[in-house]
């Protein structure tokens, strides 16, 4: 069923985004159910293959962020809630990916103990490529932050404007009328003054 905010003026490409998103959020459900039974080679290919789903999922609410911002104003309550669901949705995908990626006794097999340390060089290999992931995930996010924020301030700065534009708009009308009501004092004076000599 269509929602009604796709209905509305601006909004059509938020709908569309929207959709969009869901069938990446269905890809990604699908791939992390299989990585439960898989070991080894082909769990790691799927993890893989889960973590590229991710990054669509992200692009899709980076763009689902912009695209918010031209939705009218008097949409923008349920958009922002509906907006927010979507980011839960997609940070539970990622906390059950990390727990997927996580358990390395599937990911290496028997091999892996976390009793006593293993000599195989492969194995430590794996260990820092996931390592690295691991950092290269969290720098994504933490860039992923930062444009938040620089949107939002953006988005500040606009209104601050607009409110400036307004008051100066509003301090220009204020001193137009003082200036003619100077004016009006002025002429009363002078008509005062040339009834007195009278």
């Amino acid at each position: 069923m269509a929602n009604s905010l796709d209905s509305d003026a601006g909004s059509e490409l938020f709908g569309s985004y929207e959709a969009e998103l869901k069938l990446i959020q269905a890809d990604l459900n699908q791939k992390l159910d299989q990585i439960s039974d898989l070991s080894g080679e082909p769990r790691k290919a799927a993890i893989r293959q889960a973590e590229r789903a991710l990054e669509e999922a992200n692009e899709m609410l980076d763009s689902l962020r912009l695209e918010k911002q031209n939705i009218p104003q008097s949409l923008k309550p349920k958009t922002n809630a509906r907006f927010r669901n979507h980011e839960s949705d997609v940070d539970a995908l990622k906390r059950r990916l990390n727990s997927l990626s996580s358990d390395k006794a599937a990911l290496f097999g028997n091999r892996y103990t976390d009793d006593e340390p293993s000599s195989d060089p492969q194995q430590e290999q794996r260990q820092q490529l996931l390592s690295g992931t691991d950092r290269l995930e969290r720098s994504s996010g933490r860039l992923r932050d930062a444009q938040r924020m620089g949107l939002e301030t953006e988005q500040i700065g606009a209104n601050t404007l607009a409110d400036l534009n307004r008051q100066r708009e509003q301090i220009q009308n204020t001193r137009e009328h003082l200036l003619e009501s100077e004016g009006y004092t002025d002429r009363s004076i002078k008509t005062l003054r040339g009834m007195a000599r009278r």
